[in-house]
């Protein structure tokens, strides 16, 4: 199978466009969501992802910058859950191959971002995937 050149929409799709985009939604969004695509966002520009892990990826973060979704963000709570879903299957599927340095450097942009209570659900979700990666390890 092959797949189609993601980087022929790379005008569509551009860094300051995700960062206008998170910028605008971030409060709205949550610092979850936030929190899973910074990842998303700096584990795309990491040389050690697979190119199918990349399609994945790309497919995800153009669905949150998208301005046609299934469920339009200006739809209160549930406008942003479509766009989180995406993200969290994704995120789930590349989670063991990104780099710790990738999870401190969205965790550092995310504390600028938002106060410490504000940061609960993203540790609740790392407390979550910690305990996923110990389940799995054998003993």
């Amino acid at each position: 199978m092959e797949l189609p050149d993601f980087m022929s929409y790379s005008d569509r799709f551009s860094a300051k466009g995700f960062t206008d985009k998170i910028a605008r939604v971030a409060k709205r969004a949550g610092s979850k969501l936030v929190y899973v695509a910074l990842v998303l966002f700096y584990t795309l520009q990491s040389k050690e992802v697979s190119v199918k892990d990349k399609a994945a990826i790309i497919g995800a973060l153009g669905y949150l910058i998208s301005p046609l979704d299934a469920i339009p963000d200006a739809i209160p709570i549930m406008g942003l859950g479509d766009d989180l879903t995406v993200l969290l299957y994704v995120i789930n599927k590349v989670w063991v191959d990104v780099p710790e340095e990738v999870k401190t450097k969205a965790l550092d942009k995310l504390s600028e971002w938002f106060d410490e209570d504000e940061m609960e659900d993203v540790n609740d979700f790392l407390s979550e995937q910690n305990k996923d990666k110990n389940e799995e390890k054998p003993m």
